[in-house]
């Protein structure tokens, strides 16, 4: 419930439009973070070989010294065009699932808010996050711009090659998703004390953070084998399997943590910024759209057929009582 007694919405497309819109916002903070984080996990150990940095600050100085600061961006045009549709698919497939378990109260439980979450992150990993990783790891391994890129893809691997990885993703983002949504749901019922309280910005972004903490450490070796399977030694491996028996074979369990500190730094605020920023936008998308169906006439309506037949519309039963229950989704129906 938000601070005027709206109630919140469940319907997948105003979560989309405040999905996309949170989406943009995140992305363009925390981008850096996500540079180093695929740099590091792209790095091959090499017995006898310094790397060059190993960690996120040595990084971040040798990228700076050597191919200067706006490299620390590059691959950002790409995730940024491709963040503001993901993230809306991501809320709105995650409203849809949720729609589908709840129960006739209206209610889930932690499981079928895993479940919901897991969802929204197969249906955003097969839409979206799989060529818009592709294309962002390829362009950081070669540091190449987008077009120049995109154009080396299609000439190594062909259109197939901006799905490289896809069962690698839909595990990555399925669990990914899951963590998250189900932490953070969870959080809010406890804060909000199930809605009856308001979410303010401040705990939503603290709820956003946990949910970003709890997920990287539960999926960062889905995350590692991802970017595996869609740098440019893909071609070593014979599958998502065989990723990730080879890592364990040669670099041992702490192979799956490759990255876990940058991509710490850039999840966890990431997280925070975008859960705030949702149930910020959110809150004022439905306070307009409360406001506009408040606001119709309480009466039966009609209009006019292309026969200049009249044709009588009541109001959809959820609207049958009190305007002051209406919600963003509900909407009008023809009377049969």
């Amino acid at each position: 419930m938000s601070e005027d007694g709206v109630k919140k919405s469940s319907n997948p497309m105003v979560a989309l439009t405040t999905g996309c819109i949170a989406g943009g916002i995140e992305c363009i903070a925390v981008w850096p973070m996500e540079y180093m984080k695929t740099q590091l996990q792209l790095q091959k150990i090499v017995p006898g070989v310094k790397p060059p940095f190993t960690g996120v600050i040595s990084g971040l100085v040798y990228t700076v010294n050597t191919t200067g600061f706006f490299s620390l961006y590059k691959g950002l045009d790409v995730t940024l065009v491709g963040s503001i549709p993901k993230a809306g698919i991501r809320f709105g497939g995650n409203a849809y699932c949720k729609k589908l378990l709840m129960d006739k109260n209206g209610k889930l439980n932690m499981g079928q808010q895993f479940m919901a979450g897991v969802g929204a992150g197969t249906i955003e990993a097969i839409f979206a996050v799989t060529p818009m990783e592709t294309i962002k790891t390829k362009l950081i391994e070669t540091n190449k711009g987008l077009v120049e890129g995109v154009g080396l893809i299609l000439k190594e691997s062909g259109v197939a090659g901006l799905y490289q990885g896809l069962a690698a993703t839909i595990l990555k983002q399925g669990s990914n998703q899951g963590l998250r949504f189900m932490f953070f749901n969870k959080y809010k019922d406890i804060i909000t004390d199930e809605g009856k309280k308001p979410l303010t910005p401040l705990l939503a972004l603290a709820g956003g953070m946990g949910a970003g903490c709890f997920s990287t450490m539960g999926n960062n070796p889905f995350d590692v084998v991802k970017t595996q399977m869609q740098g440019r030694s893909a071609s070593q491996y014979s599958g998502t399997l065989d990723c990730f028996a080879k890592i364990f074979k040669n670099e041992g369990f702490a192979g799956f943590y490759k990255g876990v500190v940058p991509r710490m730094g850039r999840v966890v605020p990431g997280q925070g910024i975008i859960f705030m920023s949702f149930e910020s936008i959110q809150d004022v998308v439905e306070k307009v759209s409360f406001h506009i169906i408040s606001h119709i006439p309480h009466h039966t309506l009609t209009h006019k057929h292309t026969t200049n037949q009249s044709c009588p519309l009541t109001l959809h039963p959820k609207l049958s009582h009190s305007r002051m229950h209406a919600t963003p989704q509900t909407f009008f129906s023809p009377k049969k």
